[in-house]
């Protein structure tokens, strides 16, 4: 349930009496509470405890029923969220351009796409150093020296970095580098590694899955929420289908959708939606004009010759395109407040 307060002084109590029936008081400001989130299983009777906290003068309303994923909800937090992924911001103000490789294939690669990157405008360098790829024969990425790599190409660029992890195990050591912890599609409901990366306590983009329903996209992003990553990007990467002209099909009404329901952030994949670099471009510029948080885009100097997904790449040149009729939109992109190299690249250096 959601308890709105009448003051920020009725969060002690309130969270007194939470923690007495077994929930978790979650508030919505560590600075002055206004609304609280009591969460978990509790043996108390739900009705109780609602017809207790109403009788609290301190409390102004009682939500019973904020729906399956009521960390992730507007009744937790009406006004959109803004997720701070280093020094990009990504929610509630200008939408965010995404883009880099889909996976990381060399330093020559990954710095040409991070300059290409930083001159169009992105706030943020995408690439994967770890790859999910259907078949065991394909390029599954460099791994560590990838990680290596975009920890080099942050501090040439000051770019944050987002990159996907594909393991619990894996957690410790990619949240050594990324700035935006990346859960795919195909691991959407995979809980216990949704449990272990919002454990890690940093900001995750979280993709829909091929088939998922916006209430399972939603309560994916509670257990991040609820387990204690710092904020949650959701990303609408296009829903499996029957018509073999398009990879996938971008359900921008369902991201529409997702916004009337949830505080979070939603931005758009064009390149996994479509699988083809012609429609990346209009998909994207469509996401934005429709009001998204964002686009993500994937980007290599010669598609033809990516080790991955090359199909739905687009070139440099299509990049800088991109940038120029999002700003003849009227587009601005969101950029990181302060571009400074880090000190190091050694040890994963910020």
């Amino acid at each position: 349930m959601i308890v709105v307060l009448a003051s920020a002084s009725g969060f002690p109590p309130v969270r007194a009496l939470a923690r007495r029936a077994g929930l978790r008081c979650v508030p919505d400001s560590a600075d002055a509470p206004h609304r609280l989130a009591l969460v978990g299983v509790s043996p108390v009777d739900r009705d109780e405890l609602a017809a207790a906290l109403e009788a609290r003068p301190d409390v102004a309303e009682v939500i019973r029923d904020p729906g399956s994923a009521p960390l992730a909800s507007r009744h937790f937090r009406p006004d959109p969220s803004v997720v701070a992924v280093g020094p990009l911001s990504i929610g509630g103000g200008a939408p965010i351009l995404a883009a880099g490789p889909c996976a990381v294939e060399s330093r020559e690669q990954l710095m040409a796409v991070a300059e290409a990157a930083a001159r169009a405008g992105a706030g943020l360098l995408r690439g994967g150093a770890f790859k999910p790829r259907t078949s065991p024969y394909a390029f599954q990425g460099l791994g560590p020296e990838g990680l290596r790599l975009l920890a080099e190409a942050r501090q040439q660029t000051g770019l944050p970095v987002a990159t996907e992890v594909l393991a619990a195990e894996q957690v410790d050591l990619v949240a050594e580098v990324a700035d935006l912890l990346q859960i795919g599609a195909r691991n959407m409901q995979n809980y216990a590694l949704l449990a272990a990366v919002g454990a890690a306590g940093k900001p995750v983009l979280l993709k829909r899955g091929l088939g998922a329903t916006l209430d399972e996209w939603l309560m994916a992003a509670e257990y991040l929420l609820a387990t204690g990553a710092t904020g949650v990007v959701l990303c609408e990467r296009g829903l499996r289908h029957f018509d073999p002209q398009t990879r996938n099909i971008l359900d921008l009404a369902g991201a529409l959708a997702v916004k009337s329901l949830t505080h979070l952030p939603v931005i758009a994949d064009p390149s996994h939606a479509t699988g083809r670099r012609d429609l990346v471009a209009p998909m994207a510029l469509a996401a934005l004009a429709a009001g998204l948080d964002g686009v993500i885009v994937e980007v290599h100097p010669d598609p033809d010759r990516a080790l991955s997904d090359g199909a739905q790449s687009i070139d440099l040149a299509a990049l800088a395109g991109l940038a120029q009729r999002a700003a003849a939109m009227g587009v601005s992109f969101a950029t990181p407040s302060v571009r400074r190299p880090s000190a190091e690249v050694e040890g994963w250096g910020r």
